[in-house]
């Protein structure tokens, strides 16, 4: 479980978006890699697929400033997971998304610090409890595969253990329903209720803060937080420069979803 969302980009690529030599794609902002070493990796990977198309990897800071470029045609295309991009698509009837075949798929994990393995350990362990007992696949089913997206999910009151530790976990926001925030700035939706569920299970408070997607490697590494959501290519996945954009002086728990990359993009 070592290559990562960043590596998945570039092969997103290869179903192509826009018209022209060059094209133009959306992506948020990466945690650890600049705009122009990832506009480097991803052309130097597609050299090898023998594509001959340079294609130009635009970041954005957050879901909203991304969006927006795609309706004004700043871009041709967004690098997303499915099921955000069914959030948008039910949400505004002008865009639509194209599979990807054959599908790329990512999984979702937490990383922490490494010197903090203990708390990797019990977020394991509750995590595999969710998996055996089925709360998990209940999570999954009523905050994402069920859900109607014209409706804000409900907000989620986390757990509070009296001398209960502290945890304070990142949220950006940029991921509806997965990481989301409410217009009222309250996180919701999926990893809330997941948070909710771990809290219940390691008696540990949970703070949730929220930040920018590419400080949250700043972030974790500062310890302005404890924990901050990650995903990455599953075990096997072919390709090149393993680790691309993991923190340094991160471990990552044992994945709790997955879900596949399609092009986010304007109806035609």
């Amino acid at each position: 479980m070592k290559k990562f969302l960043a590596l998945l980009c570039a092969a997103i690529l290869l179903a192509g978006c826009g018209s022209d030599n060059v094209k133009r794609l959306g992506v948020i902002q990466y945690a650890n890699v600049s705009e122009e070493e990832f506009n480097r990796y991803y052309n130097e990977f597609l050299k090898r697929r023998n594509e001959g198309v340079t294609y130009e990897c635009i970041f954005f800071s957050n879901v909203n400033s991304i969006i927006a470029a795609l309706q004004s045609g700043q871009i041709d295309c967004v690098s997303a997971y499915e099921s955000v991009a069914k959030y948008f698509v039910d949400k505004n009837p002008e865009f639509e998304y194209e599979v990807l075949s054959p599908p790329l798929n990512d999984v979702f994990c937490c990383a922490m610090r490494e010197e903090d393995v203990a708390l990797k350990n019990e977020f394991d362990a509750a995590l595999a409890e969710m998996t055996v007992d089925g709360t998990l696949a209940t999570l999954v089913k009523k905050y994402i595969a069920e859900i109607h997206f014209q409706q804000e999910p409900s907000l989620i009151k986390l757990p509070e253990f009296y001398n209960g530790t502290m945890v304070k976990i990142a949220v950006t926001g940029d991921l509806p329903l997965l990481d989301y925030i409410s217009p009222d700035g309250v996180p919701a939706g999926f990893n809330a209720a997941l948070l909710s569920e771990i809290s219940e299970r390691t008696g540990k408070n949970f703070v949730l803060v929220q930040v920018d997607s590419g400080a949250r490697a700043a972030a974790l590494a500062s310890g302005k937080v404890d924990v901050i959501f990650w995903s990455v290519a599953p075990e096997g996945t072919d390709f090149p420069s393993p680790d691309f954009d993991k923190p340094e002086g991160a471990i990552l728990t044992k994945p709790y979803f997955v879900d596949r990359l399609v092009l986010l993009k304007l109806r035609e």
